[in-house]
């Protein structure tokens, strides 16, 4: 093996100087957004590894996030970006049918594994354990996911090491009551654990380049309780209503600086009770969103209420005019639990709606308030849209479950904001909100 000098106070901050020495087994790292807590995390790993490795030791390492469909984009590259560092990438092989990453002269690897397929995770027989990582811990249900794997990796630790070292990085949800809040802080204070936290403010390597902090600044103006949360990792706290109303900025017309690139659309449906909602969203070339139309019927009151067919040929109708603006449409979302309406608009006019894959009501607003916050929404001001807007400013969460760890939200008049919460939840990447 190349051995490599890293000179490790160029590649982590002082701040992080307590992770990097502690010989505590358990350590939870927690901080806002750019605090680089993971890359801290991932080094560190390999910098373990390299040490059996000098020695021509078999070490393994094992990454887990919630869902395995999410570790290509994260903890699959941030493992190999810390081999690079150390100049060693060459030394290793790299497989994502299954996720491993293997050196080659010792067959030392990095593991990785989604916890919803917890019986393969369970079963496999590793061995040679050093260290295991649970990425975006926050996305676990409860401790005891955490408990259930641990006591099987602590079984497979490597016989040269004095004990398997576990790691937990997140972004604290901004629920002070969230489970994982709680949990990191009755921690605080115990022998065997380090909880740390950081953040953007702490980065005293110049990693937080210009335009980070430019995007920073612009949510730090636009809404401070939303700043403190993003990138400072302070829970917040939730408030009554879910929205700052300030945020949705309407428009009499598209402007002429920022031309459209495409339009998505996104359903929330209902028959016998409740509402079917569309809404028209255009990406701009500055990276705005727009809301440009909205369909709307509720079946409440009515005698005789529209059946999927009728709603089907409304659906196509109302699309036929977002065709208007001559933009390619791309996602068409809709929610995963209505079959009826997706079916049928399949049947009568071959459109694919794309379900989308729900997640807690808390974590699909947040990533609403994140383009909110940026100041990039808009809606035309026309009489369709205002179903929007109004739904928007009653939304509220239910003040009997905020001091939970899954808060509700009230179920009433909702529709429109259902919807707004698919079109940005499936479409995370193109609108910049995941990376």
């Amino acid at each position: 093996m190349n051995k490599t000098t890293v000179n490790i106070q160029k590649e982590v901050n002082p701040h992080f100087k307590p992770v990097w020495n502690t010989k505590k087994p358990y350590n939870i790292l927690r901080g806002g957004r750019n605090s680089f807590k993971s890359s801290v995390i991932a080094l560190l790993l390999v910098y373990m590894m390299v040490r059996f490795l000098n020695k021509g030791e078999k070490a393994n390492v094992v990454v887990v996030r919630k869902v395995a469909n999410t570790i290509r984009d994260s903890v699959y590259l941030k493992i190999q970006w810390a081999i690079s560092k150390f100049g060693l990438l060459d030394d290793f092989d790299c497989t994502v049918s299954p996720f491993k990453i293997t050196h080659k002269a010792t067959g030392s690897t990095f593991y990785f594994y989604g916890q919803d397929d917890f019986q393969k995770l369970k079963s496999n027989d590793i061995g040679n354990i050093i260290g295991v990582w649970y990425e975006e811990a926050a996305e676990f249900k409860d401790a005891e996911e955490f408990d259930q794997t641990n006591t099987t990796f602590m079984r497979q630790k490597h016989p040269l090491a004095d004990m398997v070292r576990f790691f937990w990085s997140y972004n604290p949800p901004r629920n002070p009551y969230s489970w994982i809040n709680e949990w990191s802080e009755s921690l605080k204070g115990e022998q065997n654990y380090l909880v740390h936290h950081s953040s953007y403010l702490d980065d005293e390597l110049g990693f937080v380049t210009d335009q980070m902090l430019q995007d920073i600044e612009r949510i730090k103006k636009n809404d401070e309780d939303y700043y403190r949360y993003l990138y400072l990792g302070e829970p917040v706290g939730l408030g009554t209503n879910v929205y700052n109303m300030n945020h949705f900025q309407p428009l009499q017309e598209l402007p002429e600086d920022d031309d459209i690139l495409l339009i998505d659309t996104a359903s929330d449906t209902g028959h016998q009770v409740s509402a079917t909602t569309h809404g028209a969203f255009a990406l701009t070339k500055k990276r705005n969103v727009v809301l440009l139309d909205t369909y709307y019927y509720s079946p409440e009151n009515k005698v005789k209420k529209k059946a999927p067919s009728d709603l089907s040929e409304e659906f196509y109708e109302w699309l036929q005019k977002i065709r208007d603006y001559k933009k390619p449409i791309d996602i068409q979302t809709i929610d995963s639990a209505e079959g009826a309406l997706r079916n049928q608009v399949f049947k009568d006019y071959s459109i694919r709606l794309h379900p989308i894959a729900k997640k807690k009501k808390v974590d699909m607003i947040d990533n609403v308030h994140d383009l909110l916050a940026q100041g990039r929404f808009y809606y035309l001001d026309t009489p369709n849209n205002k179903i929007f807007i109004e739904e928007h400013k009653k939304y509220q969460w239910d003040s009997d479950t905020l001091e939970s760890d899954d808060p509700k939200v009230v179920k009433e008049d909702d529709h429109t904001c259902d919807m707004f919460q698919y079109y940005v939840n499936d479409n995370l990447r193109k609108l910049g909100l995941k990376f």
